[in-house]
């Protein structure tokens, strides 16, 4: 049959990127504690374009992915990077991949456990240079320091989102990453409370105060100690519970790829 994806463009430009975006698709991740995880992903996948081709062959990607799915991790990636790259005849290939993760947590007083949901994403780029990064949003909980400073008793707190995404040079475990966020903050969120474990937290957090400001240098400052990453970004947003608006911080490193 004609392979018209071959034929020549009307307008004969390079396109950096062009695939298949927003696949939903059950795929089986790498677990710490349990050694696998079902869940279900958002997959885009991208080569670049030859300004002598038409087109790509979006199927070749969903076959790639096929051979894939149970064994997505970040162990790997750059093998599925490459066997796209290859398939598709193409100078770069790009992946990324978001999915909702599950940590087991157990509450500081009760003990009681539930399962905490996390947002992580796995990005990838093969051509000319090569890069690979991963992205987690971890829900953490923070205490004014101002207001703890300035009221004669209490102190007001808010649930906030910290969005951290690194460049890795070496393997590690999300559940390091989200551990390690989670610790820079004035109290972890926990799936399963009873009210000892409420009274805990409340206190623990007085005893804890910081701004997004706070925490995002607290986490930069942390990462920076691992030579598994070359770079990073973290973004802090605290919903605010006495303002109507979200209280925000970012701090990048430099760049060192």
């Amino acid at each position: 049959m004609k392979d018209v994806q071959k034929q020549r463009p009307d307008n004969p430009l390079y396109i950096q990127k062009v695939g298949v975006k927003g696949i939903s698709y059950p795929i089986i991740v790498s677990d710490k504690k349990r050694g696998k995880q079902n869940t279900v992903a958002c997959i885009n996948l991208y080569v670049d374009l030859p300004r002598e081709f038409k087109g790509t062959h979006m199927s070749r990607f969903i076959e790639i992915l096929n051979t894939y799915k149970e064994d997505i991790h970040i162990k790997n990636f750059e093998h599925i990077l490459n066997e796209i790259q290859t398939t598709l005849e193409a100078e770069s290939a790009h992946m990324e991949i978001s999915f909702p993760y599950f940590i087991e947590k157990t509450a500081p007083v009760s003990g009681s456990v539930g399962l905490m949901e996390y947002t992580c994403r796995l990005m990838g780029m093969v051509g000319k240079s090569r890069e690979f990064k991963v992205g987690v949003k971890v829900p953490i909980q923070t205490l004014c320091p101002c207001s703890k400073e300035i009221s004669e008793y209490g102190a007001h707190n808010q649930r906030g989102l910290v969005s951290a995404v690194v460049r890795y040079e070496k393997f590690f475990w999300l559940e390091d990453l989200i551990e390690l966020i989670e610790g820079c903050s004035s109290s972890q969120v926990y799936p399963i409370l009873k009210r000892p474990d409420e009274k805990y937290i409340t206190e623990y957090a007085y005893d804890h105060p910081m701004f997004v400001e706070d925490v995002v240098r607290q986490v930069a400052s942390l990462l920076s100690a691992h030579d598994e990453f070359s770079w990073y970004s973290v973004e802090a947003e605290n919903f605010e519970s006495i303002h109507n608006h979200s209280a925000y911080a970012y701090i990048e490193s430099k760049d060192h790829g």
